[in-house]
């Protein structure tokens, strides 16, 4: 009974996310960065141009250079463009909300009187923005897959090791790099569910959640802090990279896994501590 009732909160809790009109805006967002990214390199190249090339040697995201020359390449390069901020961003709207959103529209009380019980209730919030974050990475690989396809030749790929792989094999590594940038979000998801129980306002748990990321990006990229920078939920968000290298590359894949997974368990836990104790008068 307990398990169909848990399964019930999860079903109403995703829907309840997933038709917030917030929601499909920030999936057309994410969906409209690939076609943005895509006309402009088509742009660029169309009279046999190169991407980027400045002063500087600043070629934009990843993979940038590779668009043109196989449109599979748009997917990657998507990917490493909105990794930094706007999924990340995403991820805290959704998550900063889960809780504060609740408390400050008077509705937390009275799902608190329903058997869900306070735990059950959390983990059925960051369940869902779990799903957002699987949802969102894939609206940004399916846009480029889809735009990279329309506007670009189409072909074997070639890894970062200089090896080539069928098309097929290709899609396959496009595939679990969503995954695994997907998962590179389980860090940001359970520290905006912390902040979000702490707070009864879903603006400034939103606000909080999007000004940590930023904060966090910033020391990230501070020669001088090196010593923390490892420890960072943000530090080895490109390593899904190494996914296109042959032999594929896990060390840093694995350090990142790692580092969400404990993001996860501490705030997770902090999250829980703090919801089970606190008075919820709203």
């Amino acid at each position: 009974m307990r398990v169909w009732w848990s399964l019930g909160l999860l079903r109403s809790e995703l829907v309840t996310v997933f038709r917030r009109w917030r929601t499909l805006a920030l999936f057309g967002v994410l969906a409209g960065v690939p076609l943005l990214v895509g006309i402009a390199v088509r742009i660029e190249t169309r009279n046999g141009g190169t991407v980027g090339g400045g002063p500087r040697g600043d070629n934009g995201p990843a993979f940038l250079e590779q668009v043109s020359n196989n449109g599979l390449f748009l997917t990657f390069a998507s990917l490493a463009a909105t990794l930094p901020f706007f999924l990340p961003m995403a991820i805290g709207v959704v998550a900063g909300d889960s809780v504060a959103g609740e408390a400050g529209g008077g509705t937390l009380r009275y799902l608190l009187v329903a058997p869900a019980g306070r735990t059950r209730l959390l983990v059925v919030k960051y369940a869902s923005v779990l799903a957002f974050c699987v949802v969102a990475t894939l609206v940004v690989a399916l846009s480029g897959l889809i735009v990279g396809f329309a506007l670009f030749p189409v072909g074997e790929v070639t890894t970062l090791s200089g090896t080539t792989i069928p098309l097929s094999a290709g899609m396959l590594r496009a595939l679990l790099i969503a995954l695994l940038v997907a998962g590179s979000l389980v860090g940001i998801a359970a520290l905006g569910l912390f902040v979000s129980t702490v707070t009864d306002s879903g603006i400034a748990a939103m606000a909080t959640t999007v000004g940590l990321l930023i904060t966090v990006q910033i020391v990230d990229t501070i020669p001088q802090l090196h010593v923390v920078q490892p420890y960072l939920f943000p530090h080895y968000w490109l390593s899904f990279a190494d996914i296109l290298r042959d032999p594929v590359q896990w060390t840093g894949i694995a350090k990142n896994l790692g580092l969400q997974a404990l993001y996860a368990a501490v705030f997770g836990s902090a999250a829980w501590a703090r919801f089970t104790t606190r008075d919820v008068t709203a």
